[in-house]
């Protein structure tokens, strides 16, 4: 076949490598684009639903803003984390990427089989579902509980389209991050500028302020039952890491884009729970499962319907950052040999990981089939920070072992060390406090993994039949293999 070479403005190679005889994906993510990426994904509907889970686990107002404020610390110190293990290790895959270089091929193949069998698309059907109900809701006036049947529709629908637009065009989904990005982040200050005028006019509770932490819980479980609680509002930090092939100056970029996301969303979230507690009355702050709806009924009157509108852009835009970065793992995971080879291949025109898309929308549809997704999503946060802890001792072990290594960036030594020890806390807590069950089940799914590896990676015990589909798959859908873009 003949080779050709295309550029799309400038930005960065698109088309047939030369020496590397494969495609590559497009660097067309900027600094913005980024940011977007980063708030898109964070800026879910947590921020929406969960400060109520906050204040009742921690008893008292300021104690639930010392937690907000706290998570977002957490989720800054993670990220600067990352950062540098991106300009060590830089590839797409995020914590897969960093394991599989330190660690080697079992742990990370361990990661990568939790994360593209559960953890991502049960986050991506789990959100979908959310943006189902508020979408949904209009048509529903007065129901307290709208058909399951017409919630699961939705939610595959919106998968659906969210896999057509990420298939067609890296940029196109870019544009509809940062469209819903500026959407939800309108939103939120409109809340926080709803607080300020009722604090204006002086209509505003401020009793959780004069007594803010009367009745703070002293238990450690609930503390972490808080932290997990608003840790899910801040989830989506590291997101930046899994498409690190397709950042423009990504050694510049990355640090930039996270030194502005995080704080920005973190102020955000902060203002928005002080707006809560002066609009809000201390019965409805702790019977209120949607703070914002409540918050909406009692500060915007007839434009009430604009906090509904809120959560379902907000939602939309978190599922397709969700998407986005979930099957560039998956793409990665497949170029590493350690997910089938079709997944590693890229549409040969659209320059978009194609199969991997598509791959992770089948297992998300399935995933909506329960439509019960209240504790697996309790769950998710577990085996989050079992691979966030995992992924800073690989930092860590950089540190101690790779002492030389040239290093573009570097975060202090303390900052790590107090990430792992949190990830630890956060991991042991639950299971020593409240034993459950379910742990045990999430436990023996890791364990399912080995001999998986062993049988598909390691002896590489792969029927005629895959190859066979492979190849006609390969064909129908017009990829080709990938090879990594680095710098």
């Amino acid at each position: 076949m003949e080779r050709s070479q295309e550029r799309d403005g400038g930005e960065g190679v698109a088309g047939w490598e030369p020496d590397g005889g494969g495609l590559r994906l497009r660097r067309e993510i900027g600094l913005w684009s980024a940011v977007s990426l980063i708030a898109g994904c964070m800026i879910g509907s947590g921020i929406f639903m969960s400060p109520q889970g906050v204040l009742v686990y921690v008893g008292s107002p300021g104690a639930s803003l010392v937690v907000w404020a706290v998570c977002g610390l957490l989720a800054m110190m993670g990220a600067l984390c990352y950062a540098e293990l991106g300009a060590l290790v830089p590839k797409s895959g995020g914590e897969y990427a960093y394991i599989l270089q330190i660690f080697g091929s079992l742990p990370a193949f361990l990661v990568i089989y939790t994360f593209v069998l559960l953890v991502r698309p049960a986050a991506i059907a789990a959100v979908s579902l959310s943006f189902a109900e508020y979408a949904v809701a209009p048509f529903y006036p007065g129901c307290s509980s709208m058909p399951q049947a017409v919630l699961k529709a939705v939610a595959a629908i919106c998968i659906l389209l969210l896999m057509l637009v990420n298939c067609w065009s890296s940029r196109l989904a870019t544009m509809l991050m940062n469209v819903c990005t500026v959407a939800k982040v309108f939103s939120l200050l409109v809340i926080v500028g709803g607080g300020a005028v009722v604090l204006g006019q002086g209509r505003g509770y401020t009793e959780a302020f004069l007594f803010a932490f009367h009745n703070t819980t002293q238990q450690a479980g609930r503390i972490g039952m808080a932290f997990y609680q608003g840790l899910w509002s801040f989830d989506g930090w590291n997101n930046v890491n899994y498409v690190l092939e397709e950042l423009k100056n990504p050694k510049q970029n990355l640090v930039w884009a996270l030194m502005i996301a995080i704080p920005l969303v973190t102020s955000l979230y902060l203002l928005v729970n002080i707006s809560y507690l002066l609009v809000l009355s201390p019965n409805e702050l702790l019977s209120s499962d949607a703070m914002a709806v409540s918050w909406g009924n009692q500060v915007l009157g007839d434009w009430a319907w604009i906090v509904p509108l809120a959560v379902t852009l907000s939602t939309l835009g978190s599922t397709n950052g969700t998407f986005f970065g979930g099957s560039r793992v998956c793409y990665v995971a497949a170029r590493e040999g350690h997910m089938p080879q079709l997944l590693s291949m890229v549409h040969v025109h659209r320059l978009t990981p194609t199969p991997a898309l598509m791959f992770t929308a089948a297992v998300a549809l399935v995933l909506i089939i329960p439509g019960n997704f209240s504790t697996i999503v309790n769950f998710l946060s577990f085996l989050g920070w079992i691979t966030y802890g995992t992924t800073i001792s690989c930092l860590l072990y950089l540190r101690m072992k790779k002492k030389n290594l040239p290093r573009p960036y570097k975060v202090p030594t303390v900052i790590p060390v107090i990430m792992l020890l949190a990830s630890l806390y956060l991991v042991l807590a639950p299971i020593i406090d409240h034993p459950q069950i379910e742990f045990l089940y999430i436990f023996l799914f890791l364990l399912s993994g080995i001999p998986v590896y062993f049988l598909l990676v390691h002896f590489q015990c792969q029927p005629k039949w895959l190859q066979m589909a492979t190849m006609y798959l390969q064909l129908l859908l017009e990829v080709a293999p990938a090879i990594k873009n680095v710098d």
